[in-house]
């Protein structure tokens, strides 16, 4: 298959990028730093073709994908991993410019996306479509305001993509991890190591290749079956209990 897989430089993206070359297929990684996708293309050499981009940049989306090469352009499967939390403040004290940064990215650029990689799939009637949700889209914690509602956005697209799709072969899955340790965290606090550690501490985390093999699982199964949604947490993680303000 041809795997196209944005956020490719770093956690699930990267992890996907490994796992689906060694297992015998092409890939084509986006991503926004160009070093990384450098590294990745002298380890992987012909199996990979990286292009340097930012999703939510919709012209340069639209140029990437019409401009792949031969070998590269018929693409199995999309998987939209590009998107990142910002910030941890209540929604009273919210910055605006993080609001936008993560509205941007987890749902515009994932239209921007999908808007120039899904008409080719139409038109093979061939392909499946992997959406990076989060569990953050489903149950509400202090300070996930924007950013789960930007996954619940990506949660409910895919539902409805599926419907519009139906009668066609592509299929369409909403994949939505818990806690997993990857640079989700260092990039949610701007860089400062030490409080992206403290949200593990004491406890297991998911790691970027279980995601990366649980996507792998889903784009193999059997053409007549449809993943509709994959809800992924690591074992010391549960659902919160509702929040109480007692006086």
């Amino acid at each position: 298959m041809i795997i196209f897989i944005t956020g490719a430089t770093a956690g699930f993206g990267k992890a996907m990028v490994e796992r689906f070359i060694r297992g015998g297929h092409l890939v084509v990684g986006t991503g926004r730093r160009n070093e990384r996708l450098d590294e990745l293309k002298k380890q992987y050499g012909e199996k990979l073709h990286t292009i340097e981009l930012d999703v939510r940049d919709e012209m340069a989306v639209k140029k990437a994908v019409a401009e792949l090469p031969e070998k590269f352009a018929a693409i199995d499967v999309l998987v939209n991993n590009a998107g990142l939390a910002v910030g941890t403040d209540p929604v009273q004290k919210g910055k605006r410019e993080d609001w936008q940064t993560m509205i941007d990215t987890n749902i515009n650029g994932l239209l921007n996306v999908t808007h120039a990689v899904l008409p080719g799939m139409v038109s093979r009637n061939k392909g499946h479509i992997i959406n990076l949700g989060s569990v953050a889209g489903e149950f509400p914690y202090t300070g996930g305001n924007v950013y789960g509602a930007t996954k619940a956005f990506v949660h409910q697209l895919s539902l409805n993509m599926r419907s519009d799709l139906l009668g066609t072969a592509v299929r369409v899955t909403c994949v939505e991890p818990g806690m997993c340790e990857t640079e989700f965290s260092v990039a949610r606090f701007a860089g400062d190591q030490k409080k992206a550690d403290a949200v593990y501490a004491g406890m297991t985390p998911l790691t970027a290749d279980d995601i990366a093999e649980s996507i792998e699982w889903i784009v193999t199964r059997p053409a007549r079956m449809n993943v509709n949604v994959i809800s992924l947490m690591p074992t010391d993680q549960a659902f919160a209990g509702f929040s109480v303000n007692r006086k």
